[in-house]
């Protein structure tokens, strides 16, 4: 483990990896999702707000620009001159070859850009894109995230996902094959899912050897369907004990190797709705590092 973590956070992996702290910087790169433009859905997915979960992102013009942007907003804060260029909002890679070189090339050379990460739907990834994100991975450290959000095909309809888990399986492989890292995003507490649906999905996701996880907490926001859907037929919401219990036992069935990039949801708190509880990631966050604690449990302990 790294940084004092009871499992392989992000942070600790990078710092080891370039030799020192490296910030991520959330940049928009002007992408639709065929979840919004017609071609599988046009209203997203159900917890998906009006910024496709890219919040965080800059929106200030060029990506090069918004690159400088971040870093001087940042810079004081992180004290480092290493940045991973994070492609958050929509899907980034639902474009042709062309549209994808004219953004992420700019930022490759910018000299504090050490990688790039680019977040993605699995039934987005033709040939071509995925040979063109293989010579990316010659030329920078790249990972690609896969929002999976869970294996149950019931939940995937609700939250209108819009893929099987056959699609994202065969990204997965595809992208192994290339040797490009892979992240899965997985949301825990999605609507009538019970504890031991959510440890099925980590124990999945566990055995696809993906190189890294993303562990999100269910958070209502007032631009989603899911708020619509909230108002109209509630369900039950995790409280922080339960997330922070559900949480330990993921990290405990995770393989020691899998680096683990986020345990809560980190959404907009000018929108947030319910669970209250998620507006303190820092209190969530010390809250589960203390029961790994008090439960002796170390990522990968269960296996």
């Amino acid at each position: 483990m790294n940084e004092g973590k009871r499992y392989n956070n992000l942070s600790g992996y990078l710092r080891e990896t370039f030799g020192g702290k490296v910030a991520k910087l959330s940049i928009d790169g002007g992408f639709t999702c065929p979840n919004r433009d017609g071609h599988k859905g046009d209203r997203g997915c159900i917890f998906c707000g009006e910024m496709g979960a890219g919040e965080f992102a800059s929106r200030l013009g060029p990506v090069q620009d918004q690159v400088d942007e971040q870093i001087r907003l940042l810079g004081n804060k992180w004290k480092t001159d290493k940045y991973i260029a994070y492609f958050q909002s929509f899907t980034n890679t639902y474009a042709p070859v062309e549209r994808l070189k004219e953004v992420f090339e700019p930022v490759l050379g910018h000299p504090k850009i050490v990688g790039i990460a680019i977040a993605t739907r699995p039934d987005c990834l033709p040939e071509e894109v995925l040979d063109y994100l293989s010579q990316l991975n010659e030329r920078t450290f790249v990972w690609i995230e896969l929002g999976l959000q869970t294996i149950h095909e019931e939940t995937a309809k609700l939250i209108r996902r819009g893929y099987p888990l056959e699609t994202y399986e065969k990204a997965v492989e595809q992208l192994k094959e290339r040797g490009i890292r892979t992240v899965t995003h997985l949301i825990v507490g999605l609507p009538h899912e019970s504890r031991e649906m959510i440890l099925e999905s980590a124990r999945y996701v566990g055995e696809t050897d993906t190189w890294g996880i993303k562990l999100h907490s269910l958070y209502i926001q007032r631009d989603t369907d899911l708020y619509t859907m909230f108002l109209e037929r509630p369900f039950p919401l995790m409280t922080l004990k339960e997330y922070v219990e559900t949480i330990s036992e993921i990290i405990s069935i995770l393989p020691k190797e899998m680096v683990v990039h986020r345990i809560t949801g980190d959404g907009d708190k000018s929108l947030l709705h319910e669970p209250k509880w998620s507006r303190d990631k820092l209190k969530v966050i010390a809250s589960i590092d203390k029961r790994l604690k008090e439960m002796n449990i170390l990522q990968g302990c269960a296996l």
